[in-house]
């Protein structure tokens, strides 16, 4: 007698053949892979074999090689080569004798490869160089650690310590670039780079003027000042003369921290030991002034630099003026302009933006808009946008919207955007003569705060 399968009991079943999760071919899983790179690495040490025997047999180096073997293994198995197989490529090349194929081999590590390279491989083939009394070649890897996707300089000295501990002598060209990068890092504290300063030292390390440049200018772009300042007195203790660089660096760590005290004294010492002051030196100690305040003395610093054959440029000019726009100063403004004309210095991106910015808190609308005019003149680049809208919207709020849009215009013209307060202050100043989609088209312009 036929069964006949109810309703019930063929829906699982269709739910079933939806949903059923069929096992995954073994040729697209992991164990897969590994079992392939296996395989490979097998035939790669057949063939580094079969390549030495022949090298014994030819003596001909030049017709042997491991590049080939290892790129063939693995290819032959569908898959890359690992960070083991150039590891024993590396040990490999060392152990015959094949230094002068080590470079080919990198070389394709570098350019070839994806995966983040183990340090240890770096720091084995940093020892065998070493061993050979490849300095240079030693010295060179070293420096190219970076471009082996190795991007923490942690794992650099992590190598470093690892040639320490095995008794190496690390060069002195190794301790300075190690001691460079690491100033170059955005997220290492001082202490930490002060402490690996120190640590360099220890083992015998004698620090350049470069390297005590380097630290110092980590300290100050990191905001430590007195720790730059503590680095040239260490710095002079060991018998390095500091050139201007090293203080114009702590001469900006102690305005930065508005030290003002220690900037004068800094000046003054530097004075003492010779030292002629540079463009950079003057505008630093002008940049102090006048953020005490001390507006006439830092013109007249410029007198003197002057007549000292030092010529001011637009980055000291700016300084002053950013002091005198501070304080709303638009005579003081104007008369530092003309100076810069008489000096034959002409204005940048930032002399403009403070001048417009000036003018325009000050109601001074017309006279921002032929700076503006002259800005688009000169079709500098990076004009800020929210500059040019808020002296659209000033000169809105002050009646002068036709003078706003021809400003708009003249904009568009060298693809500058004002941005959509501008927008949204012209389309406001004429609200009485809008119709209902103009009106609807405005309440979708982004909300923004016309000051």
């Amino acid at each position: 007698m036929a069964r006949i399968r109810s309703s019930s009991a063929k829906a699982p079943c269709v739910y079933l053949r939806k949903h059923r999760k069929w096992p995954h071919s073994p040729y697209k899983t992991q164990w897969h892979q590994t079992f392939n790179q296996v395989l490979a690495m097998k035939s790669l040490k057949e063939a580094a074999a079969g390549a030495t025997s022949q090298r014994r047999r030819e003596e001909d180096p030049s017709k042997t090689g491991l590049l080939s073997p290892l790129v063939n293994s693995f290819s032959i198995y569908n898959c890359h080569p690992t960070p083991q197989a150039y590891h024993f490529v590396f040990k490999t090349l060392a152990k015959t004798s094949q230094l002068h194929d080590i470079p080919r081999v990198l070389d394709h590590l570098e350019t070839v490869e994806q995966f983040e390279t183990p340090e240890f491989i770096l720091a084995d083939l940093i020892k065998i160089y070493c061993n050979a009394r490849e300095m240079e070649k030693a010295v060179d890897l070293f420096s190219r650690i970076p471009k082996f996707r190795i991007k923490r300089v942690a794992h650099a000295i992590e190598v470093f310590h690892r040639m320490i501990d095995d008794g190496f002598i690390v060069e002195a060209e190794i301790c300075s670039f190690l001691l460079s990068s690491l100033c170059e890092q955005t997220d290492i504290s001082s202490a930490d780079v002060i402490g690996f300063f120190g640590q360099l030292r220890k083992l015998g390390f004698v620090p350049g003027l470069i390297d005590y440049a380097n630290l110092m200018r980590f300290l100050v772009k990191g905001g430590y000042g007195n720790d730059a300042v503590d680095v040239l007195d260490q710095m002079k203790s060991d018998g390095i003369k500091p050139d201007i660089v090293c203080y114009n660096l702590v001469l900006k760590g102690s305005v930065d921290s508005r030290d003002f005290a220690l900037a004068d004294k800094v000046f003054d010492e530097l004075l003492l030991y010779g030292l002629v002051p540079d463009i950079r030196t003057y505008n630093v100690y002008i940049d102090g002034l006048c953020k005490q305040g001390k507006m006439e003395v830092g013109r007249k610093m410029v007198a003197s630099m002057q007549e000292l054959g030092c010529k001011p440029d637009v980055a000291t000019f700016n300084t002053l003026l950013a002091a005198l726009s501070k304080i709303g100063n638009m005579e003081g403004a104007r008369e530092l302009t003309r100076e810069m004309g008489r000096n034959g210095i002409g204005k940048d991106m930032q002399t403009y933006e403070m001048l417009i910015k000036l003018f325009t808190s000050r109601g001074e609308v017309l006279e921002a808009c032929g700076l503006v005019e002259e800005l688009l003149h000169k079709r500098l680049d990076g004009f800020n946008d929210g500059v040019a809208g808020n002296l659209i919207c000033r000169l809105c709020r002050s009646g002068l919207t036709d003078k706003a849009v021809e400003l708009i215009v003249h904009m568009a013209e060298r693809n500058v955007c004002p941005g959509f307060g501008a927008w949204e202050a012209v389309l406001f100043s004429w609200g009485s003569k809008l119709d209902f989609p103009e009106t609807a088209f405005m309440g979708l312009v982004d909300s923004v705060q016309i000051e």
